[in-house]
């Protein structure tokens, strides 16, 4: 399938998603679902709650930090004692402390940041462990999300749900379906899903036998994309056939990793009462994905120029170094910019191989902050605090208190939304700041120069955002990167997600005001240009001078930007 034929049928199956799914989680969330209602129960008789026992905010987020860190213990343990658990057919041994820390925090946090080649490390226990924070984490960020949703649509109310309600619905009526149909589609295609330990095939010619990995690889890959986790079962990720066999799957991981994101916009639309405000977020979104996609497939469609220098100046193909030939080079980019601009981070390619440009628009789209779409839930309550703060500049535009959905964004909310957005920023800039000042941080590097800088900017955007792409080019496996690379997952995930619920519990107390004929206005192209402003404004002011210091400079230093 050609890039331009790639490009439709993603349109045409994402705006189908848009409407059907997202009107079908705004109706699971509203509890007009229960097809699964008699798996519902035994949870709830367990847990001790029921959905009539909602929670405030505050007891919502003890629910919620209590069971991440349930999650991340439990985990850990399995990482560490691997090599005396069963379903290990290799032997491997527990893993390493600084690892297993990491790598717990990483799956728990929706990163599944892996600094680690998942087929000589862990068990298939472990892997399938990691699979079931691959379903649960991006339960907990839908969830955060419609209680944002929540606030702003409910009256004087001081409750905003029930976590364990919320994420129960959230697996059994969205993420276990889908994924299952989507594996099933993996395997058929070719994808790999077996408990056999590895296949040892012997070369009569030379007498050498190859090892080859494979496991329980396809369901994996299925949740991978669709919950945004990217996190894949073996270290070459969506790059190699045993994960991605095809262009249809290729296809389908693209699809599965923009559908919830993108769809969960309509839910908001749907819950509030006006599908035009859903539709102008989506606008937001999708123009700023388009253009980052648009600028990237052109980068990658330029000749390479370590190729170029090599005697190799016509590249009619465009940058293929590091690129899977059956999937080229503008669908890689493609691939790259729907992984990075979601919270996935999964990877058909080498990002590391890619222009400097090409890398400038995978890092760039990661530091707007992940909301066009980005990921299951993320993407959504991330945009909605920036569609605060443009209402705040609006607000101030017109001279009136700002509203938004009928709720006064006074100095709480403006604060709150504040503290949600410019978390990110901080965490990414102090950490490169010290890494590149001390040894260990400058050692870990492969590449010299900026190329060396933007490989540890990189890696700590990615964590930061909870997205867990790399370059490929840092040694991320030791004790140094080990810690600030989970500090940087844990405070991108819950220094953010806190605040965000502390919002929602600010908005659910408020009364809806009536719009009068001075209110600014939340659901016309104003509005869209005003959102889509505020991000670009937000990311240039907190990041231009970093990547002035790595891919703008490196691009320059070849002389030319396009052609």
């Amino acid at each position: 399938m050609g890039f331009f034929w790639t490009i439709v049928t993603l349109v045409v199956a994402l705006a189908l998603a848009w409407r059907f799914l997202g009107s079908y989680m705004a109706a699971v969330f509203d509890g007009r679902v229960r097809w699964m209602a008699w798996a519902e129960r035994p949870f709830y008789r367990l847990l001790g709650t029921s959905p009539d026992a909602e929670q405030s905010w505050k007891r919502y987020a003890g629910a919620l930090l209590v069971f991440s860190v349930v999650s991340l213990l439990f985990t850990y343990l399995v990482l560490r004692l691997q090599g005396s658990l069963p379903l290990n057919p290799q032997h491997l041994p527990g893993v390493a402390p600084g690892l297993a820390w990491n790598t717990s925090v990483s799956f728990v946090t929706n990163t599944n940041w892996q600094n680690y080649g998942g087929e000589t490390t862990l068990s298939y226990l472990s892997q399938m462990t990691l699979v079931v924070q691959q379903f649960v984490s991006p339960a907990v960020g839908i969830a955060v999300a419609i209680v944002l949703v929540r606030g702003f649509t409910r009256r004087d109310a001081s409750t905003v749900g029930n976590f364990w309600v919320d994420v129960t619905r959230c697996l059994l009526y969205i993420l276990l379906p889908i994924a299952f149909v989507a594996g099933i589609v993996y395997v058929g295609q070719g994808g790999v899903q077996t408990l056999a330990g590895p296949a040892h095939i012997r070369d009569a010619l030379n007498g050498v036998t190859q090892t080859i990995a494979r496991g329980p690889i396809a369901f994996m890959e299925s949740i991978k994309q669709l919950g945004t986790n990217g996190g894949g079962f073996l270290n070459a990720n969506a790059a190699t056939p045993f994960e991605n066999p095809t262009g249809l799957t290729n296809w389908l991981s693209i699809f599965l990793l923009l559908c919830i994101p993108f769809s969960l916009t309509y839910t908001f639309g749907k819950m509030a009462g006006s599908r035009r405000q859903g539709a102008a977020l989506l606008a937001a979104m999708a123009i700023i994905f388009g253009v980052w996609v648009g600028f990237t497939s052109v980068a990658e469609h330029q000749p390479n120029p370590a190729v170029a220098a090599a005697g190799l100046p016509s590249q009619p193909t465009g940058n293929m170094v590091g690129k899977e030939v059956r999937f080229g080079d503008t669908s890689s980019a493609l691939f790259g910019v729907a992984s990075t601009q979601t919270s996935t981070g999964s990877a058909n390619a080498a990002y590391d191989s890619f222009t400097p440009l090409g890398g400038f628009g995978l890092l760039s789209g990661m530091m707007l902050g992940e909301e066009t779409p980005g990921g299951t839930g993320s993407g959504l309550y991330t945009i909605l605090l920036f569609a605060i703060v443009a209402v705040f500049i609006g607000g101030l535009m017109i001279g009136r208190t700002p509203e938004y959905l009928g709720k006064k964004i006074q100095a709480r909310e403006v604060k709150l939304a504040g503290l949600g957005i410019l978390v990110m920023p901080i965490v990414v800039l102090v950490l490169t700041g010290i890494a590149v000042s001390v040894h260990a941080g400058r050692v870990a590097p492969l590449n010299a120069g900026p190329h060396g800088f933007s490989e540890i900017l990189y890696a700590f955007t990615s964590q930061a955002n909870n997205n867990g792409s790399a370059f490929a080019g840092l040694s991320g496996n030791t004790a140094f990167y080990n810690v600030l690379g989970g500090l940087a997952m844990l405070f991108g995930r819950f220094a953010v997600i806190v605040p965000v619920l502390a919002l929602a519990g600010a908005l659910g107390t408020k009364e809806v005001v009536p719009a009068g004929l001075g209110t600014f206005r939340t659901d016309n192209p104003m509005f869209v240009g005003l959102v889509i402003g505020s991000i670009l404004l937000v990311g240039a002011l907190t990041f231009f001078p970093a990547l002035s210091l790595g891919p703008i400079v490196e691009q320059l230093s070849h002389g030319r930007f396009f052609g």
